[in-house]
């Protein structure tokens, strides 16, 4: 029996260790991934500068932002297995709140921000699939009803 409870003891600390270096890496990962991010759109701005174009600098930020923090997500919720005191997860579970709401503010930026340049595409759902078509059949009919009453207008002219 005693056996057993020190097995299962030490099982629980590699499992801790295993989720510690797990998290570390993916913490690492949303590091990089703002890096590279932060860095593209600082080579893109002075390109833009130079170049005089326009390109979406911040949407291309914001994606990266926002990727990077799903990771880091990801990572606190993997240490919750480590948690050992009401304090730690009281602790943690503020961060992720708080990196969800961050989270929410930059798609939030992004979509408004695809709106301003233009980029903005409508998510295509079944009403709205249903409304294009509805729209298309109703340019159809009033193209026909205007030829028909062209031609109308003409033998009336010949005659």
């Amino acid at each position: 029996m005693e056996n057993l409870k020190t097995f299962v003891e030490n099982f629980e600390n590699v499992i801790g260790y295993i989720a510690l270096i797990i998290a570390f890496v993916i913490e690492i990962m949303g590091v990089v991934i703002i890096t590279i991010g932060a860095v593209k759109s600082f080579i893109n701005y002075f390109r833009d500068s130079i170049l005089k174009t326009n390109h979406s600098i911040k949407i291309e930020l914001g994606n990266a932002l926002a990727l990077a923090l799903e990771f880091k997500m990801g990572a606190e919720i993997l240490k919750t297995v480590v948690v050992r005191e009401m304090t730690e997860l009281i602790i943690l579970g503020v961060v992720i709140v708080l990196r969800a709401i961050l989270a929410v503010l930059i798609h939030w930026e992004i979509k408004n921000e695809k709106k301003e340049s233009g980029e903005y595409v409508e998510e295509l759902s079944l009403f709205n699939i249903k409304k294009n078509k509805e729209k298309r059949k109703a340019k159809e009919l009033a193209k026909e009803e205007a030829k028909e009453t062209e031609e109308v207008n003409e033998k009336d002219g010949l005659e």
